[in-house]
């Protein structure tokens, strides 16, 4: 399968809570082992006006990793985080084009080790994260 139907393949199964953020893939990159995918979290998923709620920006940023696995190594059939650390590095304003990139780090038979960048639109970090999850492959 090509890259454009990889992307499309992600972007038509997705769950609801990605549908809720405006999320959607727009770019797998198999050199450099990333995923990217554009954000629009409308207001009603904020505080104190347009704040995007930190659980939805570790929700972004950890679909994103998680994709990079998906959208890279097709026999991978589940994904079980471990460990998620989020680091947030200024505000996530709602109703903002937000692009987050997530990258293959490290991947064996059963280990992952992803990591991840939250951009608003001016480009800036907003937040980064690192996780390690539980891979089940599909029996060849």
């Amino acid at each position: 399968m090509d890259t454009a139907a990889r992307i499309e393949a992600l972007n038509q199964g997705k769950l609801k809570f990605l549908e809720l953020l405006n999320g959607n893939v727009v770019a797998l990159d198999p050199e450099e082992r990333t995923c990217t995918f554009e954000f629009c979290v409308p207001l009603d998923y904020c505080h104190s006006g347009n704040i995007v709620q930190g659980g939805f920006v570790t929700a972004m940023l950890d679909a994103t990793m998680s994709h990079a696995i998906f959208g890279l190594e097709p026999d991978v059939a589940l994904l079980s985080s471990l460990e998620i650390s989020t680091r947030y590095e200024g505000a996530t304003l709602g109703e903002d084009k937000l692009r987050v990139v997530g990258r293959i780090r490290k991947a064996s038979y059963r280990l992952v080790f992803l990591d991840g960048e939250l951009y608003n639109s001016a480009g800036e970090v907003c937040a980064t994260a690192h996780s390690v999850a539980k891979i089940s492959r599909e029996k060849p």
